[in-house]
């Protein structure tokens, strides 16, 4: 697939602290300490419906991290995969009499149009599952072979299963307990109900051709994939054994990020798949998560149709910290509205107070785990200074424009 186009990144003088994340296999915040090329991996959408403020939430969190890397000197290698065969998008096709094959086309073209217009950098490799099909049927095949996954004995359907004792330290990456794994693996597309699994939170890795339902031919017989060893084979692929930052949103940190991290050790033997496991916040509208299966939405194509300026929509989310769990409210895009008018205002003008410590406060402050909303106070102090005519610097509003571009992508 190809990914949505790119803006330029302006270079900003001077040099960054080094980049701090959460990292939920530790729950500690630590250093990323990438080589000359940071690799990330984060997955993508399942394309059966728009992309809602919560998918916009997660993909600015790791666009910051791209920022950062880019912004201290690395090369980063960023993959993404769109998840475009999966019971979600079957059942909504099959819902709305659609095809499934034009429905997760037409959805992702959207998510692209999306992306592109919050001035999300993309991804070096964008990748559907579909494309990517041969290789994920290798690696199932060779985590069976290698005896870390196993077929249920079903003779009409002997699907192929992970099995979580194949490493020693499953469970590291989400620290959760066995009931919690087992209520999660229900509520997030597992089957721990299902007879003749080792361990009721076994993942799926290939589910054996049922009638009426899409199949690709393999070594492992007519099937397709399960959800989790879609990621680790494309990431695998393309990053190698071991990467810096897996992202995405909180509600992958089991099963999607735990077995995702298993698929990958139980193949390389390298522990750990990613040096930090990184989750964003799940953005809630009238007190609930938003999620498609709520329908509880308020999707970006939709406030972009109505005029609302999508560099607003990127400063609303921003005023939240990625990590937190925050509902969405009407006055969170009034309040960014006002504050980009007030940015575009102060970099408007002829001159402007000198931005060297508004530049190192805002690297100090998205270095410290992305504090987004301690960044924007700090350039909501130098706009203000600016805007009330204080500094006769006449580069100093281009300087800040092109940081607060560099740093926070936000365009002025």
């Amino acid at each position: 697939m190809q990914p949505w186009s790119s803006t330029p990144l302006p270079v900003v003088p001077g040099s960054p602290p080094p980049l701090r994340l959460f990292d939920t296999a530790t729950g500690e915040v630590r250093p990323t300490a990438p080589g000359k090329t940071a690799r990330m991996y984060v997955c993508g959408i399942t394309p059966y419906d728009a992309t809602h403020l919560g998918h916009a939430a997660t993909y600015l969190a790791f666009d910051l991290v791209n920022r950062a890397w880019r912004d201290a000197g690395h090369e980063v290698h960023y993959v993404q995969n769109v998840t475009d065969i999966d019971e979600p998008l079957l059942e909504r096709a099959a819902r709305d009499q659609d095809d499934w094959v034009v429905l997760g086309m037409r959805e992702t073209a959207l998510f692209r149009e999306d992306m592109e217009s919050l001035r999300v950098l993309p991804p070096r490799h964008y990748i559907g599952a579909v494309e990517a099909m041969s290789e994920i049927s290798a690696l199932v095949d060779k985590l069976l072979a290698s005896g870390a996954a196993y077929r249920i004995g079903d003779p009409e359907y002997p699907d192929v299963y992970h099995d979580s004792a194949a490493t020693p330290d499953f469970g590291y990456e989400s620290r959760y307990d066995e009931a919690t794994m087992l209520r999660y693996s229900a509520e997030r597309g597992g089957d721990p109900d299902r007879p003749g699994k080792r361990n009721p939170v076994d993942a799926l890795l290939w589910r054996m051709a049922r009638p009426g339902e899409p199949f690709w031919d393999s070594e492992l017989g007519r099937g397709r994939p399960g959800w989790h060893v879609e990621c680790t084979a494309i990431a695998l692929n393309r990053l190698g054994a071991q990467i810096d930052v897996q992202g995405g949103g909180s509600d992958l940190i089991f099963p999607h990020h735990e077995f995702g991290a298993a698929h990958a050790e139980a193949h390389t033997g390298q522990h750990p798949f990613a040096r930090h496991y990184c989750h964003a916040g799940m953005i809630a509208l009238d007190g609930e998560k938003m999620s498609k299966s709520r329908g509880n939405l308020v999707f970006v194509s939709r406030l972009r149709a109505d005029e609302v300026d999508p560099m607003a929509i990127r400063l609303a989310l921003l005023a939240g910290h990625w990590r937190a769990d925050r509902a969405w409210m009407p006055e969170l895009l009034t309040e960014a509205q006002a504050r980009l008018a007030a940015w575009r205002e102060a970099v408007r003008l002829d001159a402007g107070p000198e931005t060297a410590a508004m530049i190192g406060q805002l690297r100090e402050r998205l270095a410290d785990d992305l504090d987004t909303p301690r960044a924007l106070l700090a350039v909501d102090a130098w706009a203000r200074d600016a805007r009330n005519r204080a500094g006769r610097d006449p580069d100093a509003p281009r300087q800040a424009g092109e940081a607060i571009d560099a740093l926070l992508g936000v365009a002025l």
